[in-house]
């Protein structure tokens, strides 16, 4: 890891761990994160979304091992999607564990994608545990697809925002979304 990296990084999680909110590229669009464990961080990013806390978040873990501690029982089907897919997914897993209840849906269920873009993986890994991303956008807008892109009301908000140079291989588009049950059914939400 470059210096210029493990520096951005270092100051991100001293952000996460004191429960703020970061803004930084991921591997579809721009997001707004915190540490997806921590209940009071998660509701200042449903504030600042001004979205209704009913609907869950999309979380992300740094690889398959990380995932394997927040979902009680991973669906074979869903680690065979990981490793043929080439676009950015998330999956829908059901019963997860030891993420703060505001991330999850009423069902339980949440949804996980491990990114692609290599600040992300870094920093997750790093933090050592799940953030949250969704799109760094006010409810009802449309989400930024690069950093110029981002409402300066977000960019105030945050309490730490990345470098965009780091949003380099972002696609500038949403995760597909797919639903996938313990007996292999597959539900696709968003393609």
């Amino acid at each position: 890891m470059d210096e210029d990296l493990k520096l951005e990084i270092d100051e991100c999680i001293k952000v996460l761990r004191d429960g703020g909110i970061i803004l930084y590229p991921t591997d579809t669009v721009w997001g707004l994160g915190c540490d997806a464990t921590n209940k009071s961080a998660v509701e200042k990013v449903f504030a600042l979304k001004q979205r209704s806390d009913s609907k869950s978040l999309i979380t992300l873990v740094a690889d398959a091992d990380m995932l394997c501690r927040y979902v009680k029982k991973i669906p074979e089907m869903a680690l065979d999607l990981i490793e043929v897919n080439d676009k950015p997914m998330t999956i829908i897993y059901p019963d997860a564990v030891g993420l703060a209840e505001n991330v999850t849906a009423e069902d339980g269920s949440a949804g996980i994608r491990i990114p692609k873009n290599e600040f992300c993986r870094q920093l997750i890994k790093k933090f050592g545990r799940p953030i949250v991303s969704t799109s760094a956008n006010i409810s009802g807008q449309e989400a930024p697809a690069f950093f110029e892109d981002i409402n300066a009301a977000i960019l105030d908000a945050a309490d730490w925002v990345a470098d965009p140079v780091y949003e380099e291989g972002s696609t500038g588009e949403p995760s597909q979304i797919i639903k996938v049950g313990l007996n292999r059914e597959i539900s696709v939400l968003r393609s």
